[in-house]
């Protein structure tokens, strides 16, 4: 049986050899570029249909497209990550996360924003005073209920 790890290892051997952009192993595969990135890192399972083009599309064998099925055990390693970029977002979070809990009370009520009901985007926005990188969330209001 093949782990997401190993999976992911093939997938990123395999996109680094072809020189395939995650913008073009998504187009081929007809889904966004973040939700592919995420699938083939292993937090997000694949239909059977998307699996078997991915690994068409990087030159992989049945047994990743089967782990691409794979329903993940979302987890992570470490409190506070490592890595500068993925640091810079947890940054980010702790700086304004309550400030997006309020605000997203204040508009809709008690809730949570969902992840399950969720896209992203990430752009590319030219500046000259250096580029932007803008990250667009975009996920359901979940109220909490009262019984």
């Amino acid at each position: 049986m093949m782990t997401k790890e190993m999976m992911t290892a093939k997938i990123l051997e395999a996109k680094a050899t072809k020189g395939v952009s995650w913008e073009a192993l998504a187009e081929a595969i007809g889904m966004s570029p973040v939700w592919t990135t995420s699938a083939c890192l292993g937090m997000n399972s694949m239909t059977e249909d998307k699996a078997f083009k991915t690994c068409e599309t990087l030159g992989l064998d049945k047994i990743v497209a089967t782990a691409l099925q794979d329903c993940p055990y979302k987890t992570w390693d470490q409190a506070v990550p490592q890595d500068p970029l993925v640091y810079r977002i947890y940054e980010v979070v702790g700086v304004y996360g309550d400030t997006l809990k309020e605000l997203i009370h204040e508009k809709f009520g008690d809730g949570i924003m969902s992840a399950i009901d969720f896209t992203m985007s990430v752009d590319k926005e030219e500046n000259p005073k250096g580029d932007r990188v803008v990250v667009t969330m975009n996920g359901k209001f979940l109220p909490y209920k009262a019984w």
